[in-house]
């Protein structure tokens, strides 16, 4: 290692003017869900870590991104993170709060200190040493971190996606967020609210306004699968992840959507139509992930909130559809999903993709080479980025031990040499 250090100093990437911190062992970037798991099987296999965050908090897109009715709408069997299970008296579909009271406690029980408000600026592996650099900023100052692992821990939902719709930002006049920033529906009551997007959020983000009175519509461009949530008393997931045990994919999807019919109904004359693939076939060849109802239907059937086709353009205070139809709006809620943001700062094009995820599909998605990984990239949820978190720390611990004991074999020879010599 001594080596390698001084290599990289020598080489020209190298800059004197910023602090240059050595990591004896990974440096996960983003402290996530994704992040804190991986921490936490790496401190479970007595590897040293540090963790870089560029918000002041753990899970910063829970914390500070999502709406306040938010529940996770996966039992918690399949959401909790590796060695610590949630505790036994929270409900099957933890609140918002719920979740995040278990991450702070998961960080503090295996002592995870993240170091916050570090924007990483690039990471990139010098061929020299062997090493990574990853670089960042905090309040105007620059710091490198060396390391001979990086584990990229930022996510599937690192930015969010504004789209370019006609008239959006040049003439409309009324409000216009991101879901990412929407937290109730008391602001918007009695308001005529149109969502953009049919997703999990669109679909919640319509029904909480339903709720508190507002004007809803919500725009469906595309096919999509809405599921029940729960089929007789039971996760329609947890189902799904049964039969998959036992039947091929087609098959499940057959029985998922035959169920789901039983307890929904036909869904097209309300202009929700079902993709040709299956919604677990969709899920794994897309990471597109079906609908899972918890009221939303309700309020489309009832009329209280409106399905409508694909938006023109907008103007002043209306917007014009695809069919001609003109909507007086008064505010916009852009449940348009989000990107990862890895191409922005990580030089590296063997492992991920210009669309920041992995080439290698799951189950292979979480190693690249040269002691790069990644965590929580599978389009699995929570239970991919476990699974990705336990195997990842698993492959460094075996070479950080390995590494570890011939440090300790040369230390005691130089120090026997040493007692001889005097």
């Amino acid at each position: 290692m001594e080596n390698n250090m001084f290599s990289l100093m020598a080489s020209e990437e190298y800059s004197s003017d910023r602090r240059c911190i050595w990591v004896n062992g990974p440096v996960i970037v983003g402290a996530g869900p994704s992040g804190l798991a991986t921490a936490a099987c790496l401190r479970d296999e007595g590897v040293p870590f540090v963790v870089v965050e560029r918000s002041d908090c753990i899970a910063s897109l829970w914390q500070k991104r999502t709406y306040d009715r938010l529940k996770l709408h996966l039992p918690k069997k399949f959401c909790q993170l590796p060695k610590m299970p949630f505790p036994d008296h929270y409900p099957e579909y933890p609140t918002k709060r719920q979740f995040i009271d278990y991450l702070e406690s998961y960080a503090s029980h295996f002592k995870i200190k993240p170091e916050f408000n570090k924007s990483v600026e690039s990471a990139r592996f010098d061929e020299t040493s062997g090493l990574w650099q990853v670089r960042t900023t905090s309040a105007g100052e620059e710091m490198e971190y060396i390391s001979r692992w990086l584990v990229v821990a930022t996510g599937e939902n690192a930015e969010q996606i504004v789209p370019e719709i006609n008239g959006l930002k040049t003439e409309f006049n009324g409000e216009v967020i991101h879901a990412c920033e929407y937290k109730s529906g008391e602001k918007f009551r009695g308001k005529r609210v149109l969502v953009v997007g049919c997703g999990n959020s669109g679909m919640e983000v319509s029904l909480d306004l339903a709720n508190h009175n507002a004007i809803t519509s919500m725009v469906v461009r595309s096919s999509v699968h809405v599921l029940p949530r729960e089929i007789m008393g039971k996760s329609t997931f947890g189902i799904s992840v049964m039969l998959m045990k036992w039947l091929p994919l087609w098959l499940v999807d057959k029985l998922i959507l035959s169920l789901s019919w039983l307890v929904l109904g036909s869904l097209s004359n309300y202009g929700l139509k079902r993709p040709n693939i299956g919604p677990m076939e969709l899920k794994s060849k897309t990471g597109k992930t079906p609908v899972l109802d918890i009221g939303a239907l309700e309020k489309i059937k009832s009329g209280d909130v409106e399905i409508v086709p694909a938006i023109k353009r907008f103007s002043r205070s209306h917007v014009e559809l695809v069919d001609g139809q003109k909507l007086d709006i008064d505010a916009v809620v852009l449940a348009t999903g989000y990107r990862s943001n890895v191409p922005s700062w990580l030089h590296e094009n063997e492992f991920f993709s210009k669309n920041g995820f992995p080439k290698s599909p799951f189950p292979n998605a979480w190693k690249g080479k040269s002691g790069l990984y990644a965590a929580g990239f599978t389009r699995k949820g929570l239970a991919g980025a476990s699974a990705d978190a336990v195997n990842i720390a698993q492959d460094i611990s075996n070479v950080w031990r390995e590494e570890t004991k011939r440090q300790k074999m040369r230390r005691n020879v130089g120090h026997r040499r040493c007692i001889s010599v005097a």
